[in-house]
């Protein structure tokens, strides 16, 4: 199983999102890539260890051309300039292959997939398992060593069985996943998924995929096993076209309180 992701203890992951690629076609690619380095160099010199690359752009089927050749594009520049700083890879579209092809191009060391075991009504309509799948075609790559994170029951998305999240927390570890994210409504509410997860016996890395701030980051990291976290550490108030959307002095002490944990 890849443990990179966590050899150093707990990790911090910022997601860094990208515009929707669709509704963006006016940019450059210079402009994409001034985006992606500026703002991963911001989580680098706070000192956060690892960023989630993030496609937002929103599709019903597979991801499209343009979506895996910038993304990956994109991954492969911040890996050259930022070389320490540990990447991963989401893609929206239900697609991973898609994912997996650009972390294994660029070198990224973990993707994230949001519907892994079950199935799930979203904003695009009904999705279902991508574990099967995403196993299969790691192993074709020879790349285990590209984690896969996977959500169990998603936030964004309904459920479309019954099963209780700890059910599908197990059916997503024995699918293959390396790590879970459980995310509930609010903070509190994660922890006490995760407590429930934990009480069936699951040995996997848990992560908290929301909610998390400076104020409740230690609290996130003595519960799971590791953080995602961005909306709480952007800029207010920025122009459309301003490329930095992430604030350098809210990163740091973002991980000043996850350090001291």
């Amino acid at each position: 199983m890849p443990l990179t992701l966590f050899e150093a203890g707990p990790p911090v992951i910022a997601a860094l999102h990208l515009p929707d690629f669709a509704l963006s076609r006016h940019r450059s690619v210079a402009w994409y890539e001034d985006y992606s380095v500026g703002n991963a160099r911001v989580f680098a010199e706070a000192g956060i260890p690892w960023i989630k690359l993030q496609d937002q752009t929103r599709t019903a089927g597979p991801a499209a051309p343009d979506t895996l050749t910038v993304l990956a594009a994109l991954a492969q520049l911040i890996r050259s300039e930022l070389p320490d700083l540990g990447l991963g890879i989401i893609i929206e579209a239900h697609d991973p292959v898609a994912a997996l092809s650009v972390a294994h191009a660029s070198g990224a060391n973990f993707v994230r997939l949001k519907v892994f075991v079950g199935g799930a009504m979203t904003a695009e309509g009904p999705r279902y398992a991508l574990g099967a799948a995403a196993v299969a075609y790691r192993a074709s790559l020879g790349r285990p060593d590209i984690a896969i994170l996977a959500d169990v029951h998603d936030r964004t998305a309904r459920p479309l069985s019954d099963e209780p999240q700890s059910f599908a927390a197990n059916w997503a570890a024995k699918a293959g996943a390396d790590g879970l994210i459980i995310t509930g409504s609010s903070f509190a509410d994660s922890l006490t998924r995760i407590a429930a997860v934990r009480e069936t016996g699951v040995r996997r890395p848990i992560l908290i995929g929301g909610g998390v701030t400076d104020d409740n980051v230690g609290e996130a990291l003595r519960v799971s096993d590791g953080v995602i976290v961005s909306s709480a550490l952007m800029r207010t108030g920025i122009e459309a076209d301003d490329p930095l959307r992430w604030d350098t002095d809210l990163c740091r002490r973002f991980m000043d309180k996850a350090r001291s944990a």
